[in-house]
């Protein structure tokens, strides 16, 4: 069933979820480009979609059910193909939805354009095939262009079986990027311009190749390629994260940024230990002030879910008191969500849906103070930001610990400043980000 495109066949692509997600369907992109598919933004007349999917809560899988039923019914006779995590725990509610032609699982997601076909199938075609262990490598296209920052996938899938995810249900067990391909790819997006990496995974401090190569390997490799500014970590579990990597953040010379994001889930130990957590909050909190101790103006990042079943009004305080006295920078908040197949789903004791979204509100405003307390910290200061694309007449770009910084596109005196590092001062805190005053252009 495989495809031969022509330049004038439109595929249009849509993410849903993680950075991991982002990254892969950028891959399944620059497949498509190179076999001379024009990429149409979602939601335009296409004659393919491909939608990757996200289940990580209830409401993950309705917004991924929302965007196949919005794309086919205004592309009715375009091949729809739907890949990814969804497709792995709910192809047969996804094969329900008119219009879909295939639905692929992990295992084969990036090989989904070895699967389309030139009509539609009488019927959604399922391919799930169960997720291996063994490290792998990814084929990318290296003759498309890039530019800025890029996700780097290094690694996938989870050991861990926290007892409210169902991410190694559908990502399978921990699985390692071979080095010498993820280094090659990384090489092919700093040559095309490529400036920053972000690295990616579901577990990414688990990764161990088979030449007993770890996460500490891969951004030493990284730091390596002359002409990559900045390697920064995505999301990171606690108790993966070694403490050498402080020495890398503080060296001059090396390209890792100051940045950590290290999920917390919960501020208390009772609630912690029902999550199947592999830590306490004395031994979170200790390895957190040490690493704010070694590494300065470390940004530091956190993940908190609220609502989780048997979680209290006095949990849940403590929680939020945890966040506010301890140097948390920001937090993405969570609702928690019942997954099938999961062992906290099977509990008698949820907390009820308005309960769970009256704590995530409050919780998110808190959020909000806090970010606005990080970006207060750096009022006045001169920092180097690494500029994106233009919006309206804004220069928009972040610092190397993750403040966004905009500035008027006047002050770049008709300078395109994509991809290029300057020197900004930053002057005042507006909504989500700080709005600065170029100095210099660095490069």
């Amino acid at each position: 069933m495989v495809g031969n495109a022509t330049a004038t066949k439109r595929a249009s692509l849509h993410t849903l979820g993680c950075r991991l997600n982002q990254s892969e369907t950028l891959h399944i992109r620059h497949q498509l480009e190179a076999k001379g598919y024009n990429i149409v933004p979602f939601g335009e007349p296409a004659d393919l979609a491909i939608i990757n999917t996200c289940t990580v809560t209830n409401l993950a899988d309705a917004k991924c059910r929302q965007s196949i039923r919005s794309f086919t019914r205004k592309n009715p006779h375009a091949f729809t193909a739907v890949v990814g995590c969804y497709s792995q725990s709910g192809a047969s509610t996804i094969a329900e939805i008119p219009g879909v032609d295939l639905i692929i699982g992990n295992q084969e997601k990036l090989s989904v354009l070895d699967y389309i076909g030139q009509e539609k199938n009488k019927k959604p075609v399922i391919i799930r095939e169960r997720i291996n262990k063994d490290d792998f490598s990814i084929h990318f296209v290296g003759d498309v262009p890039f530019d800025k920052r890029a996700n780097l996938k290094v690694q996938d899938g989870c050991d861990f079986m926290c007892s409210f995810c169902i991410i190694p249900f559908v990502r399978g067990r921990s699985r390692t990027r071979e080095m010498d391909n993820l280094l090659n790819e990384a090489r092919a997006l700093v040559k095309r311009g490529v400036r920053e990496l972000v690295l990616t995974g579901v577990n990414i401090g688990t990764y161990l190749s088979s030449k007993s190569e770890d996460i500490l390997a891969v951004i030493d490799n990284l730091n390596d390629i002359i002409g990559l500014d900045r390697i920064r970590i995505s999301s990171i579990e606690p108790t993966t994260i070694p403490e050498s990597l402080f020495d890398r953040m503080i060296d001059s010379d090396h390209a890792l940024l100051p940045f950590l994001h290290i999920p917390l889930q919960s501020g208390c130990d009772r609630i912690l230990d029902e999550m199947r957590r592999k830590y306490t909050i004395s031994e979170y909190l200790n390895f957190i002030y040490r690493a704010h101790e070694a590494v300065p103006d470390l940004y530091l990042g956190t993940d908190i879910m609220v609502g989780f079943p048997g979680e209290s009004l006095d949990e849940f305080d403590e929680t939020c008191r945890v966040f506010l006295e301890n140097p948390f920078d920001f937090c993405h908040v969570f609702p928690y969500s019942e997954r099938d197949g999961t062992l906290a789903a099977r509990r008698e004791d949820q907390i009820p849906q308005k309960e769970r979204a009256r704590r995530s509100a409050h919780l998110r405003r808190l959020a909000s103070s806090k970010r606005y307390d990080h970006y207060a910290d750096y009022l006045g200061k001169t920092m180097p930001v690494l500029f994106e694309d233009p919006k309206g007449d804004t220069w928009p770009g972040y610092t190397d610990n993750y403040i966004r910084v905009v500035i008027k596109a006047a002050q770049a005196t008709n300078q395109y400043l994509a991809n290029r590092m300057g020197s900004v001062r930053l002057n005042a805190i507006s909504a989500d980000f700080v709005a600065g005053e170029l100095l210099e252009i660095l490069d």
